[in-house]
């Protein structure tokens, strides 16, 4: 299994002299966060969908190998609220398009006021072709039934798993033959970063659920202060030292600090 780990976005203000020294230009980080992470989740597209010109651009920005998860724009899930999902799915496809072989999972996160709709879901699954991996992040407690678990299976969806202070805050389903895992805020200090424990338990879980010939993506969410950067970097060597083959993560003691 490949665990690809990075970020939930690049451009922190707050990450100077974390993961890009001071001297880095903002126009290059993410050249600078290509070289370090092998993977990052784009929330751009979900506040405003870049042009297939931006996601080409994003793509010779970054070498081969490269991942983009590209989270779903808000058009779709939070607006349309998933209804008439073909127009906008060929839209955020079509843009996307332009990242070739850099594109990863496209991220669908609902809103947390929409409840479960199983012919909702599978009638938005069904406009993505089989080639493109999506995964699901429902944020309300009435999704978690069989009749939404046999969709995601039947469309070979992920359900996304998600955490938040440092607890799952989703079912642990395995609904396809690769994983997806979101986490949005730890409880060790500073907030809001995740302790050893809470990391390393995440990575075993993982490990235990998918084989070596499967993937699975990580994404840290808490972005303040620089957590997320720290806290990929911790949580890769955990899952490393366990038997996970890991993407590349940054040495930040020898990144700049001055």
């Amino acid at each position: 299994m490949t665990m690809y780990v990075g970020t939930s976005g690049w451009q922190y203000r707050d990450w100077r002299g974390v993961l890009y020294p001071p001297g880095v230009p903002v126009r290059l980080w993410l050249e600078h966060y290509a070289t370090a992470f092998a993977t990052v989740e784009s929330n751009n597209a979900f506040y405003r969908l870049p042009s297939r010109e931006n996601f080409a651009a994003w793509r010779k920005r970054t070498p081969a190998g490269f991942v983009m998860a590209v989270k779903a724009s808000r058009y779709l899930t939070h607006i349309k609220r998933l209804r008439d999902p073909a127009e906008p799915v060929h839209r955020l496809l079509d843009h996307a398009a332009g990242l070739g072989d850099r594109l990863g999972p496209i991220l669908l996160q609902l809103p947390p006021t929409l409840r479960a709709d199983a012919e909702l879901l599978d009638e938005c699954l069904r406009c993505f072709p089989d080639s493109v991996r999506v995964t699901v992040e429902p944020r309300h407690d009435s999704w978690w039934t069989d009749d939404i678990r046999s969709v995601l299976e039947a469309r070979g969806a992920a359900l996304t798993w998600a955490d938040r202070d440092s607890k799952p805050v989703t079912p642990r389903w395995r609904t396809t033959d690769w994983g997806y895992l979101r986490l949005h805020a730890g409880r060790a200090k500073p907030l809001p970063s995740y302790g050893t424990h809470a990391l390393t338990g995440w990575a075993h879980r993982l490990l235990d659920t998918w084989s070596a010939e499967e993937d699975s993506y990580v994404y840290f969410n808490n972005d303040h202060g620089g957590a997320a950067v720290r806290n990929a970097v911790t949580f890769a060597h955990l899952a490393a030292s366990a038997g996970g083959d890991v993407t590349r993560v940054p040495d930040l003691h020898a990144t700049p600090r001055r």
